[in-house]
């Protein structure tokens, strides 16, 4: 195993097992990949605190003696982190990456493999940054779908024409659209609702 080249970025690396021994071998493989350790978890009551604090780069999570417990170190990390978690198995386990997927794990990793381990790292946080872009592609078009449907309730107009409302205040104030649409949705919620004709 080689250390990291100049060039690659360092990491800041969590890692949970509930095995003790198991975190000392995974620490120094990490380590010799040129990455920092910021925290070796073992309790799963600690470690979504530590995940939200450190803010690691990736968690490695390691199938000790009890798959239960890896999954909810697994479980704790993905609502705490804004991280990919990668599975490190001892020996094959189909079940337990079945279930480890489920969960939000971004891929499962060997003991057996620790020389490949930065390229399955490397892979695992340009497909966890493509995720997050098209996390934030589809929150944008939501946010652009709501506001479209406020300037239809309030100007009584039909989605092109208020998509058009939208892109043409976006080029006259020379703002994104999503940052209009955050502006109108907004907004929306201090004005009074809209009276009906009749009233």
């Amino acid at each position: 195993m080689q250390p990291i080249t100049d060039g690659t970025e360092r990491l800041r690396v969590l890692i949970a097992n509930e095995r003790r021994d198991r975190l000392a071998l995974v620490a120094q493989a990490v380590m010799a990949l040129g990455h920092e350790v910021i925290a070796r978890e073992i309790d799963v009551k600690d470690v979504g605190a530590v995940t939200g604090r450190e803010r690691p780069d990736v968690a490695l999570v390691g199938l000790g003696d009890s798959s239960e417990h890896a999954l909810e170190l697994i479980d704790k990390i993905v609502r705490e982190s804004a991280c990919p978690v990668i599975a490190l198995l001892h020996a094959p386990d189909p079940g337990f990456v079945k279930e480890a997927s489920k969960r939000g794990v971004f891929a499962h990793i060997s003991d057996d493999d620790v020389d490949d381990w930065q390229s399955s790292i490397d892979i695992v946080l340009r497909r966890f940054a493509e995720y997050h872009e098209l996390q934030g592609a589809f929150g944008r078009r939501a946010l652009i779908e709501r506001a479209k449907g406020i300037l239809m309730e309030r100007h009584s107009v039909d989605e092109d024409v208020a998509f058009e409302m939208l892109r043409e205040r976006s080029r006259t104030d020379n703002r994104k659209l999503v940052d209009l649409a955050t502006a109108v949705v907004d907004a929306h919620r201090l004005l009074p609702k809209r009276q009906s004709p009749d009233a």
